[in-house]
């Protein structure tokens, strides 16, 4: 590895026909803090203080609940690109303007799916960023 840091896993989102009740799971079985946020019936994100969860809600007919992406904390879009790139992956691809937490997505080698975040995945952060996104 370069002179940056390793990069860091710091969310993993899971899908579930009812986020809510995961979240009270991770609460009251892992003494997780749920994190605030203004959308009743939305995503619902739980923390142990370093790893977020994202506990989305399974809106696609048919699709399994369980893991459905994790995200890493990257220095350098540009050089981590070019390195999955040599390793068989293609280069991520920007996230849409509403997505405030991460700017890029990509896939492993075997489709697995993982966002790459230079700014960071603190959910108060991201929600003033998707705001401001939407209103400008």
């Amino acid at each position: 590895m370069s002179a940056q840091s390793r990069p860091k896993i710091r969310h993993l989102a899971i899908i579930s026909l009812d986020p809510e009740r995961l979240a009270r799971f991770y609460e009251q079985t892992f003494d997780m803090t749920r994190l605030p946020m203004d959308e009743p019936g939305a995503a619902v994100f739980v923390t142990d203080g370093y790893i977020t969860l994202a506990l989305l809600p399974n809106k696609a007919e048919g699709k399994p609940s369980g893991l459905n992406h994790f995200g890493f904390l990257v220095e350098d879009q540009d050089a981590i690109a070019e390195r999955m790139v040599v390793n068989g992956a293609r280069a991520p691809r920007r996230r849409p303007i509403d997505r405030a937490f991460a700017e890029t997505r990509g896939t492993d080698p075997d489709g697995n799916m993982f966002d790459l975040s230079v700014r960071g995945y603190e959910v108060s952060e991201a929600a003033a960023r998707v705001s401001k996104s939407v209103k400008g």
